[in-house]
């Protein structure tokens, strides 16, 4: 099995839901795996597992922020993706034009 020191910013979709998962509360002290790198650095880290890695998560207080908003992140970045795919084909077809748009129209 795998063990892969990563960033959280690093994670693939499916391996932060799992990280959401196992920490929904977020995390205690009992979670925290720390590291001391061979120069001396201390690293904290949470452990997640996959069926062939275990992820060791960097902690930060990003990370504590992250998990805590997660839901709230999820969501917007859903609706910019769904806003974005309404434009992909390039048909605005069905759009009402704004008053500023039409304002703007008659400068031209």
């Amino acid at each position: 099995m795998k063990r892969i020191l990563i960033d959280y910013k690093k994670l693939d979709h499916k391996v932060v839901a799992i990280l959401i998962d196992s920490y929904p509360d977020g995390y205690g002290d009992d979670d925290v795996i720390t590291i001391k790198k061979p120069n001396g650095e201390v690293i904290e880290a949470v452990e997640v597992k996959t069926a062939d890695t275990i992820y060791l998560v960097k902690i930060s207080k990003s990370l504590s922020n992250f998990i805590s908003n997660f839901e709230e992140t999820i969501e917007k970045e859903l609706d910019k993706e769904l806003v974005a795919s309404d434009f992909e084909d390039g048909s605005f077809e069905g759009l009402e034009p704004t008053s500023e748009d039409l304002e703007s129209e008659d400068q031209y």
